[in-house]
């Protein structure tokens, strides 16, 4: 175990806190932290340094459920870990679902952010006759009502990353960044699967874009540290036989020579493909110019909102629920307060890795803290939670609100059954205690599904892209119009 004076520190610790918080936010923390040892608990780290454990609050959102949250602020670690400093954060793709809350989190915790977006997402809105079921407001109006509520401005660039090179180019000039955050990506595996222009697409943003990027940090001489929104799609899943490693797995080569080695890619997607090429793009360039970038690995994003979110309406999170864009876990809490039962394709077999959109941001915001050395090999973390398997989050929520599971043919190609067990030490050593599957949280999504219930399209919930002929074939009875909702708000 390690001594630590608790007194020592928790002054320290407040002392910065005064400079960075509210009246009222630093007065929570002090009487919440009064208890020293009581307050904190301290483990030793793989470094040898004390990790400390935050205080949990429960508190009443703007919809009026009490939820269960860590505490808004990381100043505390990130004083003890030395990564207190103010940076200049440029988030590509900041006006997306991970993007926006993630860019509100950096600027509150006392980021100076830039966000980046050509709000394509918006653009296949409307593509598919699909929007969001929360109304997010333009990005112009969603800085302007963080200035107002926060006082701390977010800046909005309308820049496509895939197209526009020599603006990319000209803004890490002008703006400088310490971090450039990468989410500006086509994210959904089904819609990269909709049709021939659809997988195109997907193609051509994403790897383009990606090395675009690449290319204007070496461009632009700007030592900017690339932290990038990767998938545990790149992995496959269960195709290591055993516990999947964070990026790298040690080898044994032809002639007994051992080597470390990326782990090989098994995508089941274009989108995943993407990714996988996304990751060969960043050995190439931190081989050949030494750029540093940190690939987060990451599971399935499920909740809306966040601590800062949920300051302003105007602020809200997008909320997808349609067979394209809307993740699993999402889907089924929209399904099941809106009385449609739970979509489970297949056997619901799929192991999948979960991690709450809040957690997303804490997690962009320890790789900011903790980036490469210039000349160390690209960092690889995986970015999730746990793992469930489909069918067993579909009973949590069918358990919770009373609505059947209805298993359909799957329209992936994919495995029936899967297992998947997932290293995440990595962030579990810089701190992380990541949110896991949590039924005050489920309270929480449901209740914006209630209050924007009206918004629902019931034709867009079932999936509407299939993988190949034989699974479009396989799910030819699904009718669309056939899904019927019920008003959750009706007495």
């Amino acid at each position: 175990s390690i001594e630590i004076n608790w007194e020592t520190i928790r002054l320290s610790l407040l002392g910065r806190l005064w400079k960075n918080m509210k009246i009222a936010e630093f007065l929570l923390y002090f009487v919440a932290s009064a208890g020293t040892a009581a307050a904190f608990t301290a483990t030793p780290s793989r470094s040898g340094t004390a990790a400390l454990a935050l205080p949990s609050f429960r508190h009443a959102n703007s919809f009026g459920v009490s939820t269960r949250r860590r505490s808004s602020s990381s100043l505390f670690m990130q004083a003890v870990n030395g990564a207190a400093e103010k940076k200049t954060v440029i988030v590509l793709g900041g006006d997306g679902f991970c993007g926006w809350p993630t860019s509100l989190y950096l600027s509150d915790i006392g980021h100076d952010v830039v966000i980046v977006d050509n709000l394509s997402r918006r653009n296949i809105d409307n593509e598919l006759g699909c929007s969001s079921l929360t109304p997010i407001q333009p990005p112009e109006v969603r800085v302007r009502a963080w200035k107002e509520v926060s006082g701390k401005e977010i800046k909005f660039v309308n820049l496509d990353v895939a197209k526009d090179y020599d603006l990319l180019v000209q803004l890490i000039k002008d703006v400088k960044p310490d971090s450039i955050v990468h989410f500006a990506e086509q994210r959904a595996a089904p819609y990269s699967m909709k049709t021939s222009k659809a997988k195109r697409y997907t193609v051509d943003n994403n790897v383009s874009g990606n090395n675009n990027l690449c290319c204007a940090v070496i461009d632009s001489e700007i030592d900017a540290h690339i932290v990038h929104l990767g998938t545990m799609g790149v992995y496959g899943y269960g195709s290591s036989g055993g516990e999947i490693p964070e990026g790298y797995i040690d080898v044994i080569l032809p002639g007994g020579r051992e080597s470390t080695i990326l782990h090989p890619a098994y995508p089941g997607s274009v989108y995943h493909a993407t990714k996988c090429l996304d990751a060969l793009l960043y050995q190439f360039y931190n081989k050949n110019d030494e750029i540093r970038v940190t690939d987060l690995h990451q599971g399935i994003v499920w909740g809306t909102n966040t601590d800062q979110t949920i300051k302003d309406e105007r602020l809200i999170n997008r909320f997808d629920y349609d067979g394209d864009y809307g993740t699993v876990l999402n889907r089924f809490l929209m399904q099941g307060t809106m009385g449609v039962p739970l979509t489970v394709y297949g056997t619901g077999g799929q192991t999948r890795g979960f991690i709450h959109i809040s957690d997303t941001a804490r997690c962009i915001e320890l790789a900011i803290n903790n980036p490469p050395a210039k000349g160390d090999k690209v960092q690889i973390l995986n970015q999730i939670a746990e793992t469930r398997r489909v069918r067993d989050v579909a009973k949590l929520v069918a358990d919770q609100t009373g609505v059947e599971m209805k298993m359909m043919p799957n329209p992936r190609q994919e495995a029936a059954e899967n297992e998947l067990v997932v290293s995440n030490k990595k962030f579990r050593d810089l701190g992380l205690d990541p949110i896991t599957l949590d039924e005050g949280l489920f309270d929480e999504v449901q209740e914006v599904v209630k209050k924007y219930a009206s918004r629902c399209d019931p034709t867009k919930i079932l999936p509407a892209s299939f993988w190949n002929k034989k699974r479009a074939e396989e799910c030819a009875s699904l009718d669309p119009e056939s899904v019927k909702v019920t008003d959750p708000n009706a007495k």
